[in-house]
């Protein structure tokens, strides 16, 4: 069996971070273990919150594995909160990695064209470092115009300009990135567009654009898009797979009157996961 190791914050209500990741990439049959950055109450979408920082228990726990020689077949990392943490899991990877190991960051930061409360350009940009040392990235427009340091442009641009960023974002040393959150035009559809820099091609992935979008969607993705590379699934279906369970948790949510507004019924479309990977 694969073993993950998952870095992010832990949210005691609401469906994001490692309350996504731990039962999601797990249900696809993966070992997944995790490092907590920071336990909130719940997530901050909600009016208040408690937080309890982590960040000096990271090194302590990393030197621990190393005395136990363990190994990871990929490490995902999710929302990082500090400069100090970028740096802890810049230093995780670089002892953690390697070849046999596939590094999937997901920069979470960004979103609707605003960095998050307590983000600057500069976390951006070390941010940005911690991408190099990526397989994967799996930014959303917003992060992406970040990483790059370009103006944020919502919509009106055409696939060039998509393509484009994309392969500015490959030269941060990312090997492989996918770009979430893009409509051309002012269709229906909403999706997904990937870049290869080892083999220099693009491809991409269209669904239906749901009504609403709710808190925790992009965790949900990166958690399926991880689990389904280490299922040796190809990777322009892994995303595809990812892309397709947001859309169906969604919808599972949306079918009820009284839905939790703080997230999505992602545990009401784990047999659509599951069927998807065994067919």
């Amino acid at each position: 069996m694969k073993r993950v190791l998952t870095v992010q914050d832990i949210s005691c209500v609401g469906k994001c971070s490692l309350t996504v990741a731990l039962p999601v990439i797990s249900a696809m049959g993966v070992e997944t273990c995790v490092l907590p950055t920071a336990v909130l109450s719940n997530h901050t979408a909600f009016s208040g919150f408690t937080f309890r920082d982590l960040t000096e228990d990271i090194q302590p726990v990393c030197e621990q594995w190393k005395k136990e020689k363990l190994h990871f077949d990929a490490i995902y990392t999710g929302y990082l909160g500090s400069f100090e943490q970028l740096n802890l899991i810049g230093k995780l990877i670089e002892d953690f990695g390697g070849k046999d190991t596939i590094t999937i960051v997901d920069p979470c930061m960004a979103d609707n064209g605003k960095l998050y409360t307590g983000f600057t350009k500069e976390f951006a940009a070390a941010m940005g470092k911690l991408c190099s040392k990526a397989d994967v990235i799996v930014p959303n427009l917003t992060e992406a115009s970040y990483l790059l340091d370009i103006p944020y442009i919502e919509s009106g641009y055409n696939e060039d300009y998509i393509h484009e960023i994309l392969v500015k974002l490959s030269r941060t040393g990312a090997k492989k990135i996918v770009l979430k959150g893009v409509q051309y035009g002012k269709g229906e559809k909403l999706g997904i567009v990937s870049y290869d820099s080892e083999t220099e091609t693009f491809s991409q992935y269209f669904h239906k654009k749901m009504p609403q979008s709710f808190h925790g969607t992009g965790d949900i993705f990166a958690s399926v898009l991880t689990g389904a590379l280490m299922r040796n699934v190809p990777f322009e279906k892994a995303y595809a797979l990812a892309a397709d369970f947001v859309v169906q948790a969604i919808s599972e949510t949306l079918a009820h009157a009284d839905y939790n507004w703080y997230g999505v019924d992602f545990e009401s479309a784990i047999p659509y996961l599951v069927g998807r990977l065994n067919n």
